[in-house]
């Protein structure tokens, strides 16, 4: 994965959190995969095939590795993306990754993880009310 400035992982941690005006900044200045990737996460099919395509599986195996995926943590490890590997689980509700991530001086990483854990969740509390409401 590319390295970034600690601003632009504050940037990309706002854009996960629905900040529309700093996810086209990042589009505008160099940063596509990152705006893609909130996009990719809120199940935009066009962005999950943007990133595959334009050079980025790391960024979708976080994605999918966040959605419960094993096989793409796994993909991570293997691929040597053990942080983005954290990341996803830590994503994916567990916290021992969330505290190896600030244990390890990650705290950047660990506030991705955060965010990307709570749009995450709630997709899935809207997918899960959704269903309840529709069974009435």
């Amino acid at each position: 994965m590319k390295q970034y400035p600690p601003k632009i992982i504050v940037a990309w941690a706002e854009a996960i959190s629905g900040n529309n005006t700093i996810r086209d900044w990042l589009t505008a200045n160099g940063y596509e995969e990152l705006a893609a990737f909130t996009y990719a996460l809120n199940l935009r099919d066009d962005a999950r095939k943007w990133l595959m395509d334009s050079g980025y599986p790391e960024l979708m195996a976080l994605i999918r590795g966040s959605e419960g995926d094993e096989n793409a943590c796994k993909w991570l490890t293997l691929n040597k993306y053990e942080k983005l590997a954290l990341i996803a689980k830590g994503a994916d509700n567990d916290d021992d990754s969330i505290r190896q991530l600030l244990m390890d001086g990650h705290r950047e990483w660990a506030m991705i993880a955060l965010k990307i854990r709570a749009v995450k969740n709630d997709i899935q509390n809207e997918h899960d009310d959704w269903h309840t409401y529709s069974q009435r």
